[in-house]
């Protein structure tokens, strides 16, 4: 009996670490009292090995109910191991037009994968730094509890 359960203990410990086989990278910072000063930009480091395969880039967003807004405009800044920068202004649309709260989650609390860029291959090996700075032209932003990137495998080859 021991050895039955041992088993299948194992085994559902095996599928759950494999449900998620493309990803590369995910990391999230939790903002101070869900609340996020437009001085405060989370950064990333991601140590990108393969730069054959294709890879798909999401910031993950997690807000409350409390957020005021249907959208968030945020800065986001790549920097290549070889210095390079790249800034691009990001709209993340976390309502729809009346007013439901888009991404996964119940209660107050909502999880959100926005697409930044698809289908890429990353030019060189080495660490990317992501900074993720909130545009919203408020000095304090209520209602975002954290801030994320995630890299992934594509399905594209």
């Amino acid at each position: 009996m021991f050895k039955v359960k041992l088993f299948i203990i194992l085994l559902s410990a095996f599928s759950l670490m494999s449900c998620d086989r493309r990803g590369v990278y995910e990391e999230s910072i939790t903002t101070s009292n869900n609340s996020w000063n437009e001085n405060d930009i989370a950064k990333f480091d991601v140590s990108i090995k393969d730069t054959m395969v294709y890879q798909n880039i999401y910031i993950s967003i997690r807000n409350t109910t409390d957020y005021p807004n249907s959208n968030l405009y945020l800065f986001v800044t790549t920097t290549s191991p070889a210095g390079f920068s790249n800034v691009d202004t990001l709209e993340c649309l976390l309502a729809d037009e009346q007013g439901n709260w888009l991404g996964k989650g119940f209660g107050f609390i909502r999880d959100n994968r926005v697409p930044y860029k698809h289908n890429i291959r990353f030019p060189i090996k080495g660490v990317y730094r992501f900074e993720i700075q909130q545009a919203m032209r408020t000095n304090e932003l209520v209602g975002i509890n954290s801030v994320g990137v995630r890299v992934e495998r594509s399905s594209v080859k």
